[in-house]
């Protein structure tokens, strides 16, 4: 079950990364398949991580990560809207460790 910031609970749910992936992958060169592969991904290592309650933001940690490796701009996208960016400074910010943190594959 994923633990949301409010306290409520509910199914891991494929389709609402994919959803959130495509979103934020618009007009970028990534398919349908990448953001299904990146969603499948995501929910083994969840699973694989000892089960249980997972809160959100480690589904949105992960989905980041993966993310980074596919497209720097859908990264910067699904960021903004994760971490609640309101201001050019929190995109400068994001960037500059975008740009410091090496990519893991």
């Amino acid at each position: 079950m994923v633990v949301k910031t409010r306290g409520g609970r509910e199914a891991f749910d494929r389709t609402k990364v994919v959803a959130g992936v495509m979103a934020a992958a618009k007009g970028r060169p990534i398919t349908s398949d990448d953001a299904a592969s990146l969603a499948e991904s995501v929910e083994e290592e969840l699973r694989l991580s000892g089960g249980g309650d997972v809160p959100s933001t480690r589904v949105g940690i992960a989905v980041l990560e993966r993310l980074r490796s596919l497209d720097d701009v859908a990264y910067l996208r699904f960021a903004s809207v994760y971490k609640n960016f309101d201001a050019a400074e929190d995109f400068r910010r994001e960037v500059a460790l975008l740009d410091k943190a090496p990519v893991s594959s």
